[in-house]
């Protein structure tokens, strides 16, 4: 206590000198002098709310896994600012998980329902053998042709499947990376961000995040082709359920995490290579969020269209298709099946079938599922914070 004594008054005692220095200067601007008295008296109350902070926080008991208060943190108003601030990155103890499901969860499902009309041009461009009506010069004209002989709310059909299937694949997406990332972190490069680390992490949490969006995914690609049978959702699932059986709706499984699994380890690894460029504190700020998920999700999409090819054909089993192999009535599994039967039908042009409408889709996609990611989670946290510092506060 007396230590703190001793530090406000040298601090004070250098206020008051300033003071003097700035009254006894001849012919000064009393504009500017007014502006520095101003800025003078905000740096005064800015030392003392740094020594009552301090003092706070050495009457009040430190709550588990907060850092604690070291009066070195008086020199700097920076440092001083930043008791109030919450550790964007350093979420509280047992809310952590919960936190990155939620903001993952609202991510997952704002990113696929906004960008739910390209994803259906995207599909229809990556079709080996369209319908005469079904052939698109790029993804402006497919829009403008599907909505003109289609009606208007076709480009969105299937986007409530969509919806529910992709709350729950990015709440488990985002927790697990969150969670691998930081134990891996810890053991491949400690007190540092290790780019091994991140592409294993988004590795793993592809696993559970397709487990739960293939079904999905077949149902929506079926709805989104020309001329789709289906009245409806459940008349697709039922069909699909009947016809094919079961097995139908995890026939891309392998296939998807063939292509999502260097789609997210290209994915991670740029997006947080990007964040050590543009947002090196790590600290809350969407343009860069916004900028290193665009770029990543482009760089990714690009290097794995075959990939996406061979996974649409798995899921539609386009009937022209089959037709022109020679396959009526038999359908297309496994992956090295869907290879040949795309090369067979196109060639290698054919493995990059939509690739612009692919990284069209996947910039503005992956932009808005890290924006709105890091926005909630920067918002659940504060909040949490703020609830600490309440009950903090309470326990005077």
């Amino acid at each position: 206590m007396i230590l703190k004594d001793r530090v406000l008054q040298m601090e004070a005692d250098g206020f008051v000198r300033r003071r003097r220095m700035t009254a006894d200067t001849s012919g000064g601007d009393a504009a500017v002098a007014g502006a520095s008295a101003g800025a003078e008296i905000h740096w005064l109350g800015g030392r003392f709310w740094g020594v009552s902070e301090s003092l706070v926080g050495t009457l009040t008991p430190r709550i588990a896994g907060e850092p604690e208060l070291h009066v070195g943190h008086l020199y700097g108003s920076q440092e001083a600012s930043d008791l109030s601030e919450p550790d964007y990155e350093g979420l509280p103890q047992g809310a952590s998980t919960s936190t990155h499901m939620l903001a993952g969860a609202v991510a997952g499902i704002m990113e696929h329902c906004l960008m739910f009309p390209i994803d259906c041009v995207k599909t229809r461009m990556q079709s080996l053998q369209p319908e005469p009506a079904a052939r698109y010069r790029n993804v402006m004209d497919a829009l403008r042709q599907i909505v003109r002989t289609e009606g208007i709310w076709r480009p969105i059909r299937g986007l409530n499947v969509t919806a529910v299937g992709a709350g729950p694949a990015h709440a488990l997406y985002f927790a697990c990376y969150e969670r691998l990332k930081k134990v891996l972190s810890d053991i491949i490069h400690p007190g540092a961000n290790s780019h091994l680390a991140n592409g294993a992490a988004g590795c793993v949490a592809t696993l559970l995040h397709d487990a739960a969006m293939n079904p999905a995914e077949v149902v929506k690609q079926r709805m989104q082709m020309y001329n789709s049978p289906y009245r409806g959702v459940l008349d697709c699932m039922r069909c699909v359920w009947q016809r094919e059986g079961v097995l139908a709706f995890y026939r891309s499984y392998t296939t998807q995490l063939t292509m999502n699994v260097p789609f997210q380890a290209l994915h991670f690894m740029t997006y947080e290579y990007l964040q050590e460029l543009l947002n090196p504190q790590r600290q809350y700020n969407p343009s860069s969020h916004m900028v290193s998920g665009a770029l990543a999700g482009a760089i990714a999409a690009a290097a794995t269209t075959p990939l996406d090819v061979c996974k649409t054909l798995l899921n539609t089993q386009e009937s022209l298709a089959l037709d022109s192999v020679s396959q009526s009535g038999r359908h297309i599994s496994g992956l090295g099946h869907a290879f040949r039967t795309v090369y067979r039908l196109g060639g290698l042009p054919a493995y990059f079938k939509g690739v612009q409408a692919r990284v069209i889709y996947q910039m503005p996609s992956t932009a808005i599922s890290w924006s709105v990611y890091e926005f909630f989670k920067y918002i659940i946290t504060k909040h949490q914070h703020e609830k600490r510092r309440i009950q903090r506060d309470g326990e005077k």
